[in-house]
């Protein structure tokens, strides 16, 4: 599987998820299999880039290459300066977010809602891909299906975008009015596969090892990206690699195993965001990690009273320990279906 010049480990991709996808997020992911990682989507807007958000977005200390920043906009001037911003800060991948379904940044047109406007959606392609073509950088795109089902219109612009350059497309098998709901249809990703020469990689409700091989048999798609099936749960790409290379299921991780990922992400990830901010963001993912386990719900509202890291630490260590001490493998409840519906 290759992007441009790069040639990636395997085709299972982190997809790109605000407030998720930082940093140590992405190093664990490739840690645990992933072959790809997109990074939270960075702003095109040049007077938001000194912000500290942004900042912290555009941090790749010690991440693995292929480095792969998202960026999100409506001008396709802005869309190609911010290219280049993110190149000087380390990027060797550009992504263009044309799926984001969040109202905020829809309103303001990006995201998803780029799909409405065709004209500027091919213009904002061409742009960026120019901007980077100088400094050899890939530039890829991600969209849905389209706005809505009356305007399913992926297909279209898949070709334009291909033929103004883009070097990969990822597709997320729902509309925009969709949102998460529902269920994504993999028939779109399909009809775009047929037409496209490069890779194509199919996203959209991948959460189990079958669910990956069905998507690949329905779609023929080079690639697959998954995005909430791996919060609290970052260990699904070497499951859905393993399952995919032999037929077979991975044993469940040992529950200490597990405990050492989490706390060497907690500190990563105390690392980047500084002790306070870091306490509260790092409850989300805490908190995905044991909701489905034994004992799980209580933890949770316990460890989102805590304030210092190291009670956060503490308390995760204790948690596991403790678990580890009835199962040694990790209960197979830690399911990405069961947390996705609860």
């Amino acid at each position: 599987m290759k992007i441009g010049t790069y040639t990636l480990p395997n085709r299972l991709f982190v997809a790109p998820m605000a407030g998720v996808t930082d940093r140590p997020f992405r190093v664990l992911c490739r840690q645990l299999g992933a072959g790809h990682a997109v990074s939270e989507m960075v702003t095109s807007q040049r007077h938001l880039w000194a912000s500290l958000k942004t900042s912290r977005r555009a941090d790749h200390t010690g991440e693995p290459g292929p480095i792969a920043v998202q960026i999100a906009g409506v001008d396709p001037v802005e869309m190609a300066e911010a290219a280049q911003y993110n190149i000087d800060r380390g990027a060797q991948i550009i992504d263009i977010n044309m799926g984001c379904p969040a109202k905020k940044v829809c309103n303001t047109w990006a995201g998803s809602a780029l799909m409405q406007n065709e004209g500027l959606a091919i213009d904002i392609v061409e742009a960026v891909v120019a901007a980077c073509a100088p400094r050899n950088v890939p530039v890829t795109l991600k969209m849905r299906t389209g706005w809505c089902a009356a305007q399913r219109n992926a297909p279209v612009l898949a070709r334009a975008a291909e033929s103004a350059g883009i070097a990969m497309l990822t597709v997320h098998g729902r509309t925009r009015e969709q949102g998460y709901g529902g269920q994504a249809e993999y028939d779109t990703i399909a009809d775009i596969k047929s037409v496209l020469r490069i890779p194509v990689v199919a996203n959209g409700d991948i959460d189990t090892p079958e669910k990956a091989r069905d998507v690949l048999k329905a779609t023929g798609a080079d690639a697959l990206m998954i995005g909430r099936a791996a919060q609290g749960r970052p260990w699904i790409f070497r499951e859905i690699a393993h399952f995919l290379a032999t037929g077979e299921h991975l044993p469940p991780p040992a529950t200490r195993e597990v405990r050492g990922w989490l706390l060497a992400h907690l500190h990563d990830h105390y690392g980047l965001y500084g002790e306070g901010v870091g306490v509260r963001t790092a409850r989300k993912h805490i908190g995905w990690a044991v909701r489905a386990l034994p004992g799980g719900e209580a933890f949770r509202a316990a460890m989102n009273t805590l304030e210092s890291a190291d009670a956060q630490v503490r308390a995760v260590a204790t948690f596991f320990d403790t678990l580890a001490e009835a199962h040694p493998l990790l209960p197979a409840a830690n399911d990405a279906r069961a947390r996705l519906s609860a």
